[in-house]
This record gives C-alpha cells, structure tokens and sequence, in this order.
C-alpha cells in the first residue's frame, strides 16, 4: 500500500490526530506549518503597517515600525495572559499566534537598522528617542497587555 506523503496529506492527518501509516515526521512537522503561516501572516500585516505610514507620515521617521513593535508587544502580553489565565485554545495555537503571526508581525532586526540609519543620517537625537522609547514602550506594553488581560479574566 502506498503512502501519500503530500503536504496536504499531513497536514489533515495530523490536525485529525490520525498518525497511522505517515510516521512521526507529520506530527512534527505541522508546528512548523502554523509558524510559517502566522509569520507570513504577521509579515504581510507589518508591511501594511509600514506601507500605510509611509502615506501617512512620510519616511523621515520610522513610524510604522515604532507602532508595529509597540502593538506586537501588546498583542504578545494580551495573548500570553489569555493563556496563563485561561489556558484555552491550546500550544499550537499559542505557537501559531506568538512565534508565528507576532514573530512576523514585530521586528527588533528591522528596529536595529531603522535605529542605524537615522544615527547614520545625523539625527542622533532622532535615534537615541526612537532606541529607547521603542525598548521603553514595548516592555511597558507587554505589561499593560498583561494587565488589560488580567482585569478582564479576573
């Protein structure tokens, strides 16, 4: 008997959770297809972002990446207190909302070079406000996505 080994194949037996016959490289594989998924998801999503700040507010500041990784940080607090408090919905898709659509969503590599380029370009002071305040503003909002979560759940 053959097996079909299609991408489609796996994906629907191991959503099922019927396992029989594909081995184990199905059931491991498909955390690796929630992430690509949500990551071009959340790519698409951040290039809309930035697309629509450009229009917006020009391209003498960063912008879209500053709300990006700012509401990215919001999105992981809210999403990490819906699982710690409620635990619905399961790892695959705290995996296909965080590594994945958020993973892609924000970007501190995009924020490094943003960051590089206005110091490059001489607004030091520029930099110095958009470093900080963008490390400053992601942490404090994780908290308050924790918090907002909590009021909620609690």
């Amino acid at each position: 008997e053959a097996v079909d080994y299609s991408l489609t194949f796996a994906v629907h037996r191991t959503w099922r959770g019927r396992e029989a016959g594909v081995g184990r490289m199905d059931r491991h594989a498909f955390p690796f297809l929630l992430v690509f998924l949500g990551g071009g998801l959340g790519s698409m999503l951040r290039h809309a972002v930035n697309q629509a700040s450009a229009v917006m507010f020009g391209l003498n500041f960063p912008y879209g990446t500053l709300f990006v990784n700012i509401s990215g940080s919001f999105a992981m607090g809210l999403i990490a207190g819906w699982f710690a408090f409620r635990g619905e919905g399961g790892r695959m898709l705290f995996l296909f909302l965080t590594t994945g659509v958020l993973g892609g969503f924000t970007t501190f590599s995009a924020f490094s070079l943003d960051a590089a380029l206005l110091w490059e370009r001489g607004q030091t002071v520029a930099a110095a406000f958009y470093g900080l305040g963008s490390v400053a503003a992601a942490i404090i909002g994780v908290f308050v996505g924790l918090a907002a979560i909590r009021a909620l759940l609690t």
